[in-house]
C-alpha cells in the first residue's frame, strides 16, 4: 500500500462547561472516535487527557487530508446534547483546534 496520504494532526476539545452540563458526554465521545476509527482507518486517536488549566477534555487526533473535520463534527453532534463548535484559529506550529462547547454563551 503505497499511502502518501497527508496526515493533520488536530485537536478536538470539550468545553469544562459542556463537561459538566453533560458528564457523560465524555464517554459518549470517546466511543463516538473508536466506532469512527473502525469506519476510516485513517483516522486515529492518538492520546486524550483532561487539560487541568482549563478544564477541558482533549482529543489529539490524525485526520486524513481526503477528510474534513466539521463533518466528522456534524456526525457527533447528532450523539450529544446540543452544542456549537468553532475552529479556533492558533499559531502554524500549533494544531488546529475544534471547541464544543454549549449552545447557550453565558
Amino acid at each position: 500500500m503505497e499511502s502518501e496520504e497527508q496526515i493533520t494532526v488536530t485537536e478536538l476539545r470539550l468545553s469544562y462547561r459542556y463537561i459538566k452540563d453533560h458528564p457523560w458526554v465524555v464517554t459518549a465521545v470517546n466511543g463516538f472516535l473508536s466506532a469512527y476509527f473502525m469506519e476510516q482507518p485513517s483516522f486515529r486517536v492518538q492520546r486524550h487527557f483532561d487539560e487541568l488549566e482549563s478544564g477541558m477534555h482533549v482529543w489529539i487526533c490524525e485526520v486524513p487530508g481526503t477528510m474534513k473535520m466539521t463533518t466528522l463534527l456534524r456526525r457527533l453532534q447528532a450523539d450529544i446534547p446540543p452544542c456549537r463548535y468553532s475552529h479556533v484559529t492558533t499559531e502554524p506550529t500549533v494544531p488546529p483546534q475544534y471547541v464544543i462547547d454549549s449552545r447557550e454563551s453565558s
